[in-house]
C-alpha cells in the first residue's frame, strides 16, 4: 500500500478483436483505404498489370493504374482502447472471386467500396453480402472529377435495402475511412441485435 492505495496497477483491457472485409469493384480504392488508416504497415499483395490480363481487366475509367491486388490487403486499426479492426480488402476482378468465401469467414460486416463513375463494378459485391446475409455498408469514394449524386440516389441506383448506411469518403483520409469502419460496426451490432430478438421471440 502506498499513501492507503493499492500499488497494484490496473489490469490492461484485453480488446475485442473484429474482422471487417473491404470489397468493391477493380481500381475502386480499396488498397488506399486500408493503407489509409491501418496503425501497422499494410500487407499488400500487388502486382504489376500485365499484356495478359489487359482482356480480362477492365481498366475504363482507370487507366492511370498499374498494380492490382491479387490475394488481400491487411491492415489494423485500434478504434478504442477495447476495440481492434482486422480489415481484409479484397480482390477487385473476377478471377480473384474465389478468394472471397476464405475471406469472409468469420467476418462481423463488410465496406462495400464504390466509384460513382462505374457503381455497377459494386454490383456484385452487394449480391455477394446480401446473400449471405453479411451486414454492410457502402462507401461512395469520391473521386476528384467524379459526379456527385445524393446518398438516396445512390441506394436506389444500388437498390439497397432502406437500412443499409451510405456514406461519402475520401478513401485517402484517416479520419473519413475511420467514420466508415464506425458506420460498418454500429451496423452490424444493430443488426446482431435485431436478429437476436427476432429470434428470442419467435422461440417464445
Amino acid at each position: 500500500m502506498v499513501f492507503g492505495r493499492s500499488s497494484r496497477k490496473k489490469r490492461p483491457v484485453e480488446p475485442v478483436t473484429l474482422k471487417i472485409l473491404v470489397a468493391g469493384g477493380f481500381g475502386v480504392g480499396k488498397t488506399t483505404l486500408v493503407g489509409a488508416v491501418s496503425e501497422i504497415r499494410p500487407l499488400r499483395t500487388e502486382e504489376t498489370l500485365s499484356e495478359a490480363g489487359r482482356p480480362v481487366d477492365d481498366t475504363h475509367g482507370v487507366e492511370a493504374k498499374t498494380t492490382t491486388t491479387v490475394a488481400m490487403d491487411f491492415g489494423r486499426i485500434t478504434l478504442r482502447e477495447d476495440l481492434v479492426l482486422y480489415l481484409f480488402g479484397t480482390p477487385g476482378q473476377d478471377r480473384f472471386w474465389f478468394l472471397w468465401d476464405e475471406l469472409a469467414q468469420g467476418a462481423l460486416g463488410a465496406v462495400v467500396l464504390a466509384d460513382t463513375r462505374r457503381l455497377e463494378d459494386c454490383f456484385a459485391a452487394v449480391d455477394y453480402f446480401e446473400r449471405r446475409n453479411i451486414p454492410f455498408t457502402v462507401a461512395v469514394n469520391c473521386f476528384d472529377g467524379a459526379p456527385r449524386h445524393p446518398v438516396e440516389t445512390i441506394a436506389a441506383a444500388l437498390d439497397l435495402d432502406p437500412d443499409v448506411p451510405v456514406l461519402l469518403c475520401d478513401a485517402r483520409g484517416r479520419e473519413s475511412v475511420k467514420e466508415v469502419l464506425i458506420a460498418v460496426v454500429e451496423h452490424a451490432l444493430a443488426l446482431s441485435e435485431s436478429r437476436r430478438r427476432a429470434a428470442t421471440a419467435a422461440a417464445t
